[in-house]
């Protein structure tokens, strides 16, 4: 009887530390409106309503961001193939890391964190935030720019296709990122995108 007590509170602390991380669901990589209603609906707004975004949506987001759509090859470009980003995402429950090949997100950081993911009001009510972070050890002059900036395009296109409200930004306080994340001297925040439903 004590061996199976114990045995069975094992095995639920394993399911707790492993229910830290969220396995998404697949990502839709086809449909939505056609590319240029998508483009011409594209535009930030700052408002977003305090309402969570289901899995399914933060997936295609996410793949839309930083996905792969070839064997090793990202969605959005990447100098010499370094793949120099990062892509965390801030929700309520926590932070985690986007891992696009396992579609996982890991966690880093219990806690609602959503004051840390800029300085702006919106930013604290909106269900997402991403946070764009660069290896400057791979860095490769100004190709973690363009990456990242086609990541937040491809992810406010994404957000008019499925009418989300969404804003890229640069109003980050990077040093309490960093703390927050235990970022070493190599990896620096560049920039930030809010994603929330319409009000």
């Amino acid at each position: 009887m004590r061996t199976f007590l114990t045995l069975t509170i094992f095995f639920s602390l394993s399911l707790t530390i492993m229910a830290q991380d969220i396995v998404l669901p697949a990502p839709q990589r086809s449909g939505g409106k056609p590319l240029f209603d998508a483009i011409n609906e594209r535009q930030s707004i700052k408002d977003p309503a305090n309402t969570p975004i289901d899995w399914q949506t933060l997936s295609d987001l996410l793949w839309a961001a930083y996905g792969f759509n070839r064997e090793d090859r990202r969605v959005v470009p990447s100098p010499l193939n370094m793949q120099e980003l990062s892509v965390y995402v801030v929700l309520k429950e926590g932070v985690y890391l986007y891992d696009a090949k396992a579609n996982k997100l890991f966690e880093k950081v219990k806690g609602d964190h959503r004051t840390v993911a800029g300085k702006q009001d919106y930013v604290y009510v909106a269900p997402v935030n991403l946070l764009y972070v660069v290896d400057k050890s791979k860095e490769t002059g100004t190709g973690a720019y363009i990456s990242c900036g086609c990541a937040a395009q491809d992810v406010y296109l994404v957000s008019a296709s499925k009418g989300l409200a969404c804003a890229v930004r640069t109003g980050i306080d990077k040093d309490a990122v960093s703390k927050l994340l235990k970022l070493d001297a190599q990896h620096e925040v560049i920039a930030a995108q809010t994603i929330g439903n319409k009000k």
